[in-house]
């Protein structure tokens, strides 16, 4: 099934979405995507699910076709990008929805589901997050996230995003392309770099607990379910167990031949997903 592309105005930042499936369906996913990443990545999930569920696909801000935050250390945090889901959701009319998140996406539902949309999300799923995360792996992240690296070609860019998200798992040459022609700008001299604002990275300086989220897990009653790719680095083994005993005690699903985070794009990957938010 097709998708359409759509701008909103939430909190006077434009964000832009991908929606799928039949707008009139009431029962509605979000599906949102990680750190450095686009709208784009849950392209299969929400083919996917789109037979039996609308979902909506946000670019965070400063990522994607969404706009870049002129105010980057104010508004690069999970507060205002969860006061930003809220007043998307606000905007769309949903009342209640279920919310699949991708590493920072996850902790945008955990936080959300925890006090603004509390109630409102009804399961959620953790693709490789939880609410304490390895602090070597987010070093990791945020020296490559923080210098995105430039090419003259796209070609090359491919080549650098087949190395740097090998963790995702097996992904077909055509899904590798659509990666990166989906997450690509060309800079100023000519050359080409990931599609997002660099600045978002001082979000790990100016808000360096942002993701230390125990208090806000312990608080959830809500069904959940974490994937976590069996050699991620990010989301550890003994927090996922930790996860499994606290606050909604998750169902935990570890994913073989993935690290962080798994792509979301074969189909026992994205069987487990519809099984959970079926209720199965």
């Amino acid at each position: 099934m097709s998708h359409s592309s759509h701008y909103l105005n939430c909190l006077g930042r434009e964000l832009h979405y991908t929606d799928w499936g039949d707008s009139a369906n009431p029962e509605v996913v979000i599906a949102w995507h990680g750190l450095a990443r686009t709208c784009r990545d849950m392209d299969e999930l929400a083919q996917h699910l789109s037979a039996r569920y609308r979902v909506i696909c946000p670019d965070t801000l400063g990522r994607g076709l969404s706009q870049w935050s002129p105010e980057p250390d104010a508004e690069y945090c999970l507060d205002f990008y969860t006061r930003q889901a809220t007043a998307l959701v606000d905007q769309l009319g949903l009342s209640e929805f279920h919310w699949v998140g991708t590493s920072m996406g996850g902790a945008i539902g955990t936080l959300a589901a925890a006090g603004r949309l509390r109630g409102r999300i009804r399961r959620l799923v953790l693709n490789d997050n939880g609410p304490q995360l390895a602090a070597t792996a987010i070093e990791r992240i945020r020296s490559y996230a923080g210098s995105p690296a430039a090419f003259a070609t796209v070609s090359e860019l491919e080549q650098y995003f087949r190395t740097v998200y090998k963790p995702y798992g097996w992904l077909s040459d055509a899904q590798w392309r659509r990666l990166t022609e989906s997450s690509v700008r060309r800079l100023p001299d000519g050359r080409v770099t990931p599609h997002y604002d660099p600045a978002m990275v001082r979000q790990f300086i100016n808000y360096p607990q942002d993701y230390d989220l125990w208090a806000a897990w312990d608080s959830l009653t809500l069904p959940v379910l974490c994937l976590r790719g069996a050699e991620s680095d990010l989301l550890l083994a003994d927090t996922a167990e930790a996860m499994r005993q606290r606050g909604p005690q998750a169902a935990v699903v570890e994913i073989a031949g993935c690290g962080h985070a798994p792509a979301l794009n074969v189909p026992d990957q994205l069987g487990l997903v519809e099984r959970f938010l079926n209720g199965a």
